[in-house]
């Protein structure tokens, strides 16, 4: 695989967490990456940064479930996205 492709499929994952994102927020469930969308808001960030945040969120959580073989962690999942703008530590 060259470098090129390797490029593409991260801009697609990445475009594909901010869409999952961007669906939480729309259909308010969590309904913490609402509120953390709006703390975020209100204190300065800008709406891409914030939508990057919350995808590195939800991407930490993607791969946890991956290499623990467990079902997504949704209480895990609200207490990181809360924690925002501070990132959870990698595993």
């Amino acid at each position: 695989m060259s470098e090129h492709d390797d490029n593409d499929e991260e801009a697609f994952a990445e475009q594909t967490l901010i869409q999952a994102i961007e669906n939480q927020l729309e259909a308010d469930n969590p309904p913490a990456a609402k509120a953390v969308y709006n703390k975020l808001t209100l204190v300065g960030y800008p709406r891409e940064e914030i939508l990057e945040l919350m995808a590195l969120v939800l991407a930490h959580e993607i791969d946890a479930m991956l290499r623990d073989d467990r079902p997504f962690d949704g209480a895990w999942y609200e207490q990181a996205l809360r924690a925002l703008p501070d990132l959870p530590e990698q595993g």
